[in-house]
């Protein structure tokens, strides 16, 4: 397990590449890609349509005030919404959680589920992926800079989509390589803030390592990972960590529950320690972009027989097949 954040040179990794991060092509078509994620290296912003206060405007010609609280404290929320064959996965699912946040620190939804769907889907069809990514994002609004919360401020509301890029046939068939770590980061990871530094250094853990992903403990107690939730397999029996203020209730908490009943596979969420993690028959990964993805190896041992298991299998068909049942 690494304890802190380790110094070196990340490396170029031509062979996969997906993220939860926004993501665009280059103008230069240029790509730095390490693990699974593919992080574009960006010599000019795209000119993508994206929304933002009310407004469709490119995305390079965007800007937002300096004193904006999202840029002096972070002081925001976010959701990042898949879309298959320009079709929203999961919408209502994701608008609830949208809510939920918002209503954790105090600020009001500015629209109501319609109009997020209208303006999702505005921007869907600027587009030219049929496969994106939305992501969305409100924060507090423009004032000067006090820690205490402002009334009756205006938010600041962005959305963009950018392409969704899955797991390769690679990964799938042959699972990722992942690391752990201690959980450093806050006390509310049930808030699905703009607020990631603690994400964003835990995540660079794995990436310093030529890893797809940090898995995090907290007190010997199995939390979730930088960017995933994690589940293990034990007998034949899914099995995820309780929601909690200490992770975020990934949408794929009640999808995957949901896809276990209809394949008949045990479901459970319950306390995980390390070392039962470390002794899972599977260990899995799911996430709006990674889906649902196989870990076979974590800190260089292998898990379980290194290679992915028959329940990742079962669950990974169910989830296509949802992906064509469950869009808006």
């Amino acid at each position: 397990m690494r304890e802190a954040l380790p110094t070196g040179h990340m490396q170029a990794r031509p062979e996969s590449g997906m993220s939860d991060l926004p993501i665009w092509p280059c103008h230069n078509g240029s790509y730095l890609l390490t693990g699974l994620d593919r992080l574009a290296v960006m010599t000019s912003l795209p000119a993508t349509l994206c929304h933002l206060n009310g407004e469709y405007v490119p995305l390079d010609q965007a800007k937002v005030s300096v004193l904006d609280r999202g840029f002096i404290f972070g002081d925001g929320i976010y959701d990042v919404v898949p879309v298959y064959e320009r079709k929203l996965f999961r919408f209502a699912q994701h608008m609830q959680r949208l809510a939920r946040s918002l209503a954790k620190v105090r600020m009001a939804n500015p629209h109501t589920g319609d109009e997020w769907l209208q303006l999702c889907r505005r921007l869907i069809a600027a587009q030219p992926a049929d496969d994106q990514l939305i992501y969305i994002q409100v924060t507090r609004g423009v004032t000067v800079r006090n820690h205490a919360m402002p009334k009756a401020i205006a938010p600041t509301v962005f959305a963009m989509s950018n392409p969704l890029m899955l797991p390769s046939a690679r990964e799938l068939a042959e699972g990722v390589a992942c690391v752990s770590a201690q959980d450093f980061r806050w006390a509310r990871g049930d808030i699905k803030s703009i607020s990631l530094l603690g994400n964003v250094l835990a995540r660079q853990i794995s990436a310093d390592a030529g890893a797809v992903e940090t898995v995090m403990f907290r007190d010997g107690w199995l939390t979730e990972a930088s960017a995933s939730n994690v589940w293990l397999v034990r007998a034949g029996q899914v099995i995820g960590v309780p929601k909690s203020q200490w992770v975020l209730e990934g949408i794929r908490f009640d999808l995957l529950r949901e896809l276990c009943e209809q394949e008949g596979i045990g479901y459970d969420l319950r306390p995980v320690s390390q070392d039962e993690a470390r002794q899972a028959d599977e260990l899995l990964l799911s996430s709006a972009s990674k889906e649902v993805l196989p870990v076979t190896r974590l800190d260089d041992a292998p898990v379980g027989s290194g290679r992915p298991g028959p329940v990742f299998a079962r669950l990974h068909a169910a989830y296509q097949r949802a992906k064509a049942t469950q869009l808006v």
